[in-house]
């Protein structure tokens, strides 16, 4: 039984206790939440996570931290070592591996996450199908049905399924007058699927049975978003909506059948719409958990892409969406490092946490509370102990060396808070 299935009996199951110590909300809530698709938990059910990772209304913003070898770079060691970085800053990981042997690499990773995997199982048919048939589209429709099951036997807690895009909408997207037809590489891989093929989407023509897959290691369909908007000028447009649209009715579809599911965003647009795109979503799925690439408010930013998109980031957080994709530096210019895979986390860990000050109140706020008390009392130790990267803090709190007086190396002797402490002593006496 799966466990939208043990909520919609009533149950409150061992997980679901869990996520209520450790979300802070009560286990009536959580039962109730999964129930009706608004909150996940992310696992393969046969081959769990060592950590538990729930996602959805009521529950901190999680991150989600892509790592993977590419066509042009095949470094396995380097994508263990991502790896550990994500297992200390992320919630989830996907390995987006287009270069090696993909089986070997995806179970490598999954043996080193402490934190649930994810996969886009059209990456490894189409490379294969390239390799075999030295074309990207000559794969089967049982080809792709054999992948996700296999990645699901090997442990997949969720994958991307672009199952959205039809052959019409795919073919109207290419002959549109957007800036970029479409950024998705899966979605891509499946457009071009269908038009060589003159068939529909495989996806959805083997929807039930990718169901009854999913079901069994009750693990996370992530409705992927093929025609997400890769430029800002794109956003919002007639073919991203029309996407959303069709993902809407699957969604409801897997819910109702006891499959969990999360629907996947944007991508470009102005900060302008980020908030009312969230919204939308969430009207037209009824709450499922959402999860965002960025949003990214400017094309312009390359190679600080990481700190354009933890903007819009944070502002969808703070409008609810559940789970957030980080960008690194290397974002739209290169494979990233270790050091960049690093630097994306802290971006996105940062921006969730801004996210949940609005999306959770106090409960979030107490983080802050603590580190602004101490450093009210120039308790400098302390408040670097609870900061988001407190070896870094330290470093650059003593790159002058250690302060002379109380204060730090940019203020010195003229530090306001040094002095509110003795003026605040002599106002109560």
């Amino acid at each position: 039984m799966s466990i939208i299935e043990e909520a919609k009996r009533g149950n409150i199951t061992d997980e679901m206790k869990a996520i209520s110590k450790l979300e802070l909300i009560s286990p009536e809530k959580v039962r109730s939440r999964i129930a009706d698709g608004k909150i996940i938990l992310i696992r393969n059910v046969k081959k769990p996570s060592k950590r538990l990772v729930a996602v959805g209304k009521g529950v901190t913003t999680k991150i989600n931290i892509n790592i993977g070898t590419s066509s042009e770079v095949v470094d396995v060691e380097m994508e263990l070592e991502k790896v550990k970085v994500a297992n200390k800053l992320g919630d989830t990981l996907m390995d987006l591996s287009t270069g090696g042997d993909l089986d070997e690499i995806r179970r490598k990773i999954i043996q080193n996450s402490e934190i649930p995997v994810g996969t886009v199982p059209i990456y490894q048919v189409f490379i294969e199908s390239f390799k075999k048939r030295s074309g990207g589209a000559y794969f089967t429709e049982d080809d792709l049905l054999n992948t996700v099951e296999k990645q699901l036997r090997d442990g997949v807690a969720f994958m991307t399924i672009h199952a959205g895009i039809t052959k019409d909408l795919a073919i109207r997207a290419l002959k549109s007058r957007r800036i970029i037809p479409v950024v998705s590489r899966g979605g891509d891989m499946i457009a071009g699927w269908m038009i060589h093929n003159d068939s529909e989407n495989p996806y959805r023509k083997n929807w039930d049975y990718i169901l009854e897959m999913f079901k069994e290691y009750d693990a996370t369909i992530s409705l992927g978003d093929a025609l997400r908007p890769g430029a800002t000028a794109d956003a919002h447009d007639e073919f991203q909506v029309s996407e959303l649209l069709e993902t809407s009715r699957l969604v409801k579809d897997a819910i109702s059948k006891g499959v969990q599911v999360m629907v996947e965003g944007p991508g470009h647009m102005p900060l302008n719409e980020v908030i009312w795109d969230v919204k939308l979503m969430k009207k037209l799925t009824g709450g499922v958990p959402y999860y965002v690439l960025g949003p990214l408010p400017t094309d312009v930013a390359a190679p600080y892409d990481h700190i354009a998109s933890a903007i819009g980031a944070g502002l969808a957080a703070s409008a609810g969406a559940d789970l957030l994709c980080y960008l690194t530096p290397a974002e739209h210019l290169s494979l990233p490092t270790v050091k960049q895979v690093e630097e994306g986390a802290i971006a996105y860990r940062i921006a969730a946490h801004v996210g949940d000050i609005v999306k959770l109140g106090k409960k979030a706020r107490k983080w802050d509370d603590k580190v602004s008390t101490y450093r009210g009392r120039l308790e400098w130790d302390k408040m670097i102990s609870q900061l988001i990267d407190p070896d870094n803090a330290y470093r650059v709190y003593t790159q002058f060396g250690k302060p002379k007086v109380k204060a730090c190396t940019m203020c010195g002797g003229y530090c306001p808070m040094m002095w509110a402490m003795e003026q605040v002593k002599k106002v109560k006496e």
